[in-house]
């Protein structure tokens, strides 16, 4: 359905794309500590670990927010050259790095998914999205760099009749700032997902993993998410 919005109303809804990660779910939180409408959107599109989804779902549905799960399965076979969408392909395994992470790279993601989510926007009334590109991201994947965010932020801005503001409030922060956002805003990341291979328990051993619990560690917290044996 669709909204009319008047520019106020505009400018204070917003459209935050929530994975179920960590880095999302501090967006998401924080839009919704700015007072804003916020509605949240996740995609399917064929990822390993879609367990992240059934955590955005749990706790949409505990906070009350609006969410919508968009099934892009079908453009699988387009981006499927990434072992986060190929499950015949290793996961690399150890610290979070360009030298051993660049097949997670999923080709042009954030591209797709920014673009899906400025059509919720104008479709809804919405005068932002917001997506949760950090600082750490930037040597890996290039739809995470400030290049990219400010590109799309240009085309967000003429796309449409109406101008959508890409918002990525941790786009120069380390995961570690991030955490220690999340912390003082009294967040509790048990309400999330990050291992890459989406299985019962986190694994501790991916870079999605090993990033996260350096980010702990540095806080000085315990992570509360449950790890297979013998991660420390």
């Amino acid at each position: 359905m669709t909204l009319s919005a008047s520019p106020t109303a505009a400018a204070r809804r917003t459209v935050v794309i929530y994975s179920g990660g960590m880095d999302s779910y501090t967006v998401l939180h924080r839009a919704l500590r700015e007072g804003l409408d916020v509605h949240a959107l996740s995609f399917d599109y064929g990822q390993r670990h879609a367990r992240e989804l059934e955590v955005a779902e749990r706790v949409c549905r505990q906070l009350g927010v609006p969410h919508q799960v968009v099934d892009i399965r079908a453009i699988h076979g387009l981006i499927d050259n990434s072992a986060l969408t190929d499950a015949s392909r290793a996961l690399p395994e150890g610290d979070y790095g360009e030298e051993n992470l660049g097949a997670t790279v999923v080709p042009n993601r954030n591209m797709i998914l920014l673009a899906l989510a400025i059509a919720k926007a104008v479709n809804i009334g919405a005068g932002r999205v917001d997506y949760g590109a950090h600082g750490g991201d930037h040597v890996l994947y290039p739809d995470c760099r400030p290049e990219f965010v400010e590109a799309m932020n240009a085309v967000a801005g003429i796309a449409n009749f109406e101008a959508v503001e890409i918002h990525a409030p941790y786009l120069h922060a380390t995961k570690t700032q991030i955490l220690a956002e999340g912390l003082a805003m009294g967040l509790d990341y048990i309400d999330t997902w990050t291992c890459y291979r989406g299985e019962a328990l986190a694994c501790g051993r991916c870079g999605s993993c090993r990033e996260r619990l350096a980010a702990f560690a540095a806080s000085g917290v315990n992570d509360p998410i449950a790890y297979a044996e013998g991660v420390t």
